[in-house]
């Protein structure tokens, strides 16, 4: 003869949040007692469209009510109602390589700002310097020879010739950091490289961008947007191996170039066009200013763009 367990049925309580007020969403397996029950109590628990299950107010009068209503039917367990919140990342986890690069370009802490736009004085097309009052800037100036007080507008000034301004960044240099505004123009390379590089901290060791890289850039019209994504590239590239020597980095072929974004997207932190960016920036250098023709560019690997379902 079989013998027959009967168990006494578990009603769980468990957290529910609606529009910031605390709930207790109540979780059985199914079962009619209960069911029966809880619709003919309608002052202690309702049954939510919403979230398809019987609901209540979280206080200790509904929690006592429920284990009165549902004694000799079913047990009421709590273990579930305060558990504290499992925050979890909205995409997943992922594991990456240990052995990933680490970030090759360390900027400097941030420093007072100096901005200069164009300004008409006396007939003459001068560059105004305006900054946050800063005594120790203010000092730098009255001292120089690159700059002069105008009475008149009451701020600093100075030529527009690139001599000026390269005396101007050296005079800052660790001080301030310098920016343009939009109707600044600048066609010369070499002040632009100082002004792309001034936020990093120079290292004996750190390995500046090719003038002639910019100057070719620029000689095939591409955008100065373009030409600033290429020159941050190529200067993470030769930064991310600097303890070789801008020789050696010269001599590399296609597997050392391959090692480098490999890693990038190993890193899981970098975007597919960021990574294709870097390729075209590196592959202008070898082939354009390097001349390595004989190195074959085919070969570069490039990764393979992720198939995304439209977000609606």
């Amino acid at each position: 003869m079989q013998q027959t367990y009967h168990t006494t049925p578990v009603l769980y309580l468990n957290t529910l949040e609606h529009e910031g007020r605390h709930f207790i969403r109540l979780w059985y397996k199914p079962d009619h007692r209960i069911t029966k029950l809880l619709k003919d109590s309608s002052n202690i628990a309702k049954y939510s469209k919403t979230y398809k299950c019987f609901v209540t107010h979280k206080t200790p009068e509904a929690i006592e009510l429920l284990h009165r209503h549902l004694q000799g039917v079913a047990l009421v367990d709590v273990r579930y109602l305060n558990r504290p919140k499992r925050l979890r990342p909205s995409l997943g986890a992922v594991i990456t390589s240990g052995s990933l690069q680490s970030e090759p370009l360390v900027k400097l802490p941030e420093l007072p700002v100096i901005r200069l736009q164009p300004l008409e004085h006396e007939g003459k097309a001068v560059i105004q310097i305006s900054f946050p009052y800063n005594e120790h800037i203010y000092r730098l100036f009255r001292a120089s020879s690159c700059c002069r007080w105008l009475e008149e507008p009451r701020c600093f000034a100075l030529g527009t010739s690139s001599v000026d301004l390269h005396q101007l960044l050296d005079l800052v240099q660790g001080a301030a950091q310098v920016w343009l505004c939009n109707t600044l123009k600048i066609n010369d390379m070499a002040i632009m490289r100082r002004l792309w590089e001034q936020t990093y901290r120079k290292n004996t060791d750190y390995i500046t961008c090719p003038l002639p890289y910019l100057e070719k850039l620029f000689l095939l019209n591409y955008s100065l947007t373009t030409i600033r994504t290429y020159h941050s590239l190529l200067l993470r590239f030769f930064n991310g191996h600097r303890e070789k020597g801008l020789d050696t980095i010269n001599s590399f072929d296609t597997a050392e170039i391959n090692a480098y974004h490999r890693q990038m997207v190993q890193a899981g932190t970098y975007s597919y066009s960021f990574v294709n960016q870097s390729i075209n920036a590196v592959k202008f250098y070898f082939h354009r200013i390097l001349g390595r023709h004989t190195l074959d560019l085919s070969q570069v690997e490039r990764p393979e763009k992720a198939d995304r379902l439209p977000t609606v």
